[in-house]
């Protein structure tokens, strides 16, 4: 493939210009997907998600972050990676908790990652994209008017290097910005996990491994090493500070190195195929850890019972352990046996009250028991997980279903119109909100469907959803 560089001077220019455009919406993207011409797949899993709210919180406030303003999203993606984009949203990749050989790995990226957050880097980063854009078109402009001026001779090929100098110099300041960044944020990063009295030898380790990245070629390097530049002087100050640190060789709380292994068989479980998690937990591992990553593959190969089987003497182990009952609560759910899996998931619930996607799942277990004692429980359930999660567009869908099959259907309409908005139907929520607001009585939901029905209106809209508005009614059509 042709590299931009290479390009002819008028098509190189037009793309520079073209890009600068961008700069404002370039950097939140580009973050997301990492380059990647496949869609993001995101994961939301309760018990994953607890554990990483349980490492990076306490990194958050060792660096005066408020954890409620950053938000944490699971990619399922293999290579070893975590970023942050604007809107204080961490992205890490299930690759790096199931390639870390630690709790203490996993914590250094985040630590890492914190003080990108910390020190405003990617709010920064658009302004210096932009600089470094312009910078090159001013050269480009430049190289130009000598080219007009020195046809083909001379001055044609000064022209040249008047442009390439000028790029070349504009990348090399984004480049120098993007170093200084990442050594920041090792700084920064490091002094967090101090202040906790948590070892920096994890992320020594990582980087020595992703040192060897260096050797590969562009392709074939792991996304965290294109995007996270390292650099010998990186790996020496973070081996250096480790060195040195009261906490160098502290352990790290028993509870996360426990939950870090849980979490990582769990992935493994779900996202391997069941044969290579049989080979890496064979049947002569008698850890927890073990056992429940063979429970998970034998669920995903079709043997529930074997499944049960496998997580019942765990679940005696520890009684207190609310993903353990979610799970056979997901087994029996899965396997078309809502009524028992309301034992497992009432556990759950009462272990772990505050977890949005366990109370949707209890909810979904009593919807399809089907009784009307059972509908008006499981509306209880998916009210109470909107309350912790009102972002959920499935729960949202789940409620109007519960109403719908109780008769409330101004309340179904509603439900139903909240899913919509967060789906981007506008279409659809402008239609489902008016028809709830004409037959809801007065009051908070009828205020409610005024409310979703005024944002759904196109003027109201941004230029996104505006264009995300007009695919969805060719699609109606």
């Amino acid at each position: 493939m042709r590299s931009a560089w290479c390009l002819p001077a008028w098509s190189l220019l037009k793309l520079l210009v073209m890009l600068a455009s961008l700069v404002p919406f370039f950097a939140p993207v580009a973050a997301r997907a990492q380059g990647a011409a496949a869609p993001v797949v995101t994961i939301r899993d309760a018990e994953t998600e607890a554990f990483l709210r349980a490492v990076a919180h306490p990194l958050f406030r060792a660096a005066g972050v408020d954890p409620a303003l950053v938000r944490i999203t699971l990619v399922q993606a293999r290579p070893i990676n975590a970023f942050v984009t604007t809107g204080n949203r961490m992205f890490i990749n299930t690759g790096l908790i199931q390639q870390a050989e630690g709790v203490a790995e996993l914590a250094g990226v985040l630590a890492h990652e914190t003080g990108h957050i910390a020190g405003g880097h990617v709010a920064r980063l658009p302004e210096e994209m932009r600089n470094a854009f312009l910078k090159s078109i001013g050269g480009m402009m430049l190289g130009l008017g000598a080219a007009v001026g020195g046809g083909r001779n001379v001055g044609g090929n000064a022209a040249g290097a008047v442009m390439l100098g000028s790029q070349s110099m504009a990348m090399g300041e984004l480049y120098a910005f993007t170093r200084a960044q990442e050594q920041a944020a090792d700084q920064a990063g490091v002094a967090y996990l101090d202040r906790l009295g948590w070892s920096s030898r994890g992320l020594v380790r990582l980087l020595g491994r992703m040192q060897d990245q260096e050797l590969l070629a562009v392709g074939r390097q792991d996304p965290y090493f294109r995007t996270h530049p390292l650099s010998r002087d990186r790996l020496a100050f973070v081996t250096e500070h480790a060195a040195r640190s009261r906490a160098g060789d502290a352990a790290y709380p028993p509870a996360l190195e426990a939950g870090f292994r849980m979490v990582r068989a769990k992935l493994d479980g779900f996202i391997e195929a069941p044969l290579t998690t049989g080979r890496r937990y064979p049947d002569t591992d008698p850890a927890a850890a073990a056992r429940y990553a063979r429970a998970i593959a034998q669920y995903r190969s079709g043997r529930a019972d074997l499944a049960l089987q496998i997580l019942a003497p765990l679940v005696r182990d520890q009684p207190g352990n609310p993903w353990l009952r979610e799970l056979q609560g997901q087994i029996l759910f899965e396997a078309g046996r809502p009524a028992e899996a309301l034992v497992p998931l009432r556990d759950a619930a009462r272990l772990a009250p505050a977890e949005a996607l366990i109370r949707t799942a209890l909810g979904r277990a009593l919807l399809e028991a089907g009784d009307p004692a059972s509908l008006r429980a499981a509306i209880g359930e998916f009210e109470s997980s909107l309350r912790l999660e009102r972002d959920n567009a499935f729960t949202w869908r789940q409620l109007g279903i519960a109403h719908g099959r109780l008769g409330e259907m101004p309340q179904a309409d509603l439900a139903l119109a909240e899913e919509a908005m967060l789906l981007g139907d506008f279409p659809g929520a402008r239609m489902l909100a008016r028809r709830a607001e004409e037959t809801l009585p007065p009051g908070p939901p009828r205020l409610r469907a005024q409310d979703l029905r005024e944002a759904a209106k196109r003027d109201n809209l941004t230029p996104e959803q505006r264009a995300q508005d007009d695919a969805m009614r060719r699609r109606q059509r």
